[in-house]
């Protein structure tokens, strides 16, 4: 057995004796989840191959798992200096009896408040994973104004520490050094990862991002999705492209692409890069819904008392059939997710509802159907007519015009115990839907598709159906008591690579989507 090997025995032995210490709970709230050596070492050996001479920094140095990685890759000469900050002081001890002899200088001292030394040319690091709310009001202020002060970068308050971590390691770095951080994944898509994706497009060299898959969690003992993120202390140029990659591991990944930096400067998400196989789009925008489907919300009459009646009302007040046609009932009335069709075009499987919508003078009503022309005279009487929305319309019994949507989602609901807020229907009949529906129309290639072969519509629903619920809450917003809302342009958003994908494999066709700036959203 090496010296190396025979330290790293002993570092992980004291690493699980120092862990063992705490409870799950303290841990969580220290941030301390140890890197797997395996992990660290492949990490390592990434750096290796972008750097030479190295003076080594880890910021988070715990038992020293990077460090004991670097000796184990690095030949010893290529070692110039190495050094790492801990705040706990058990593990810093640790650190010093395992590695001071061996040219580690170990700092006990919180990362965040230590004095800056610009002398170090790699950097690497898995830094605390300390959620916000752990994190001290005032430590939290001050750490937003050090974000201020050296980037001019206004970071959220919901951001963890690691955030911090990274951007504050700036003043460490050297110009053109090289800095490697194993951090949860979630900020590529949060509103509070902002701050770090404007520090990675616009202030350094973003070299490669590598994601791991959702499902191939890291850390035994958290449950987070980690990523690895490169970049060098230098602005990228304006043509630079950033390698992207998901899956597997860092050496070998599952898919990867170049990215232009400025792709990802206007993405709001970045999970979506790489887009997976010939369906990603060519720009490496990932596919979403507003791509495959013209979305629009549901009629809103102003009344739906009364411009929707029951199909036996409308008849009895003498609403012919040209002058209404097959609406939707509220979500709560439909006992299940698919429509089936019935008679004259009406829901088989739930209540029989019509919509007045009639483009007839009143003159003309008034001559060939007396009754209806009685039934709006009666709604005058109540000011139906000087209501917002139908005095904006000519006239103003008549109605938006919304096509029978194949598809809906609801577009408000609250989460429960084995329920989701947002329902998926797959409409069969002739109904169109009202306000409090999302409707989803085909559009394009999906389009055409799905009218040259029916059957792909069982498809498409079984796919909306599966959208990750966690892509629904994260495009819509929250209200007080719980209360999810997704409006038809937070619905575009939502990830829908894997529905396109099925469609391509059963039904090749130039890729369904189209650039973001030409979506059809619609209110």
């Amino acid at each position: 057995m090496t010296d190396l090997d025979a330290r790293e025995q002993g570092r992980l032995a004291e690493q699980q004796r120092l862990d063992s210490l705490k409870s799950a709970e303290q841990r969580n709230q220290w941030g301390q989840f140890a890197t797997p050596p395996a992990l660290a070492e492949e990490i390592v050996r990434y750096a290796r191959s972008l750097t030479g001479r190295v003076r080594f920094l880890d910021p988070a140095v715990g038992t020293g798992s990077f460090y004991a990685a670097l000796r184990r890759i690095f030949q010893s000469d290529r070692i110039e200096a190495a050094a790492g900050i801990e705040l706990d002081p058990l593990f810093a001890d640790a650190a010093r009896r395992l590695w001071a002899d061996s040219g580690l200088q170990v700092i006990e001292a919180d990362f965040t408040v230590a004095q800056p030394e610009a002398r170090f040319n790699l950097i690497v690091s898995n830094p605390p994973y300390v959620r916000h709310h752990h994190l001290d009001p005032a430590a939290k202020e001050r750490l937003q104004r050090l974000a201020m002060l050296q980037h001019g970068i206004r970071i959220s308050g919901l951001a963890g520490l690691y955030c911090h971590f990274l951007l504050l390691s700036d003043a460490w770095l050297e110009p053109g050094g090289l800095s490697i951080w194993l951090i949860p994944s979630e900020f590529m898509d949060v509103n509070y990862g902002d701050a770090i994706k404007y520090y990675l497009t616009d202030r350094v060299e973003l070299i490669h991002i590598h994601r791991f898959s959702p499902a191939d969690v890291q850390f035994a003992d958290a449950l987070v999705s980690s990523a690895i993120v490169v970049f060098r202390k230098r602005r990228p140029a304006d043509d630079h492209e950033v390698q992207i990659s998901v899956g597997g591991s860092l050496l070998s990944p599952v898919r990867t692409a170049m990215v232009p930096i400025e792709t990802l400067r206007k993405a709001r998400k970045w999970t979506g890069f790489p887009a997976a196989g010939a369906a990603g789009p060519p720009d490496g925008r990932q596919v979403v819904l507003g791509d495959l489907f013209t979305i629009k919300r549901g009629i809103a009459t102003g009344a739906n008392g009364f411009f929707i009646l029951t199909e036996e009302e409308a008849m009895r007040v003498g609403i012919p059939e040209e002058c209404r046609r097959p609406i939707l009932p509220n979500p709560r009335y439909l006992t299940s997710e698919v429509v089936e069709v019935g008679e004259r075009g009406y829901p088989a499987n739930a209540p029989r509802l019509a919509l007045i919508d009639c483009d007839l003078t009143e003159e003309a009503i008034e001559t060939r159907y007396p009754k209806f022309w009685q039934y709006l005279q009666d709604g005058r009487a109540r000011d139906v007519h000087a209501l917002y929305l139908a005095s904006r319309r000519s006239p103003w019994y008549s109605q938006e015009k919304r096509e029978p949507p194949p598809f809906l989602f609801t577009y408000m609901g609250r989460s429960s115990a084995g329920r989701k807020p947002f329902r998926v229907i797959w409409n069969k009949s002739a109904a169109t839907a009202h306000n409090v529906y999302l409707l989803l129309y085909p559009r394009g290639a999906l389009k055409r598709a799905v009218e040259e072969h029916p059957e792909l519509l069982p498809v498409v629903f079984q796919h909306l159906q599966s959208i990750d619920i966690g892509d629904l809450l994260g495009e819509g917003r929250v209200y007080g008591g719980g209360l999810h809302k997704l409006e038809p342009s937070e619905l575009a958003r939502v990830p829908a690579t894997a529905l396109s994908q099925a469609i391509q494999r059963l039904y090749p066709l130039e890729p369904p989507f189209v650039k973001s700036e030409q979506l059809s959203l619609a209110w």
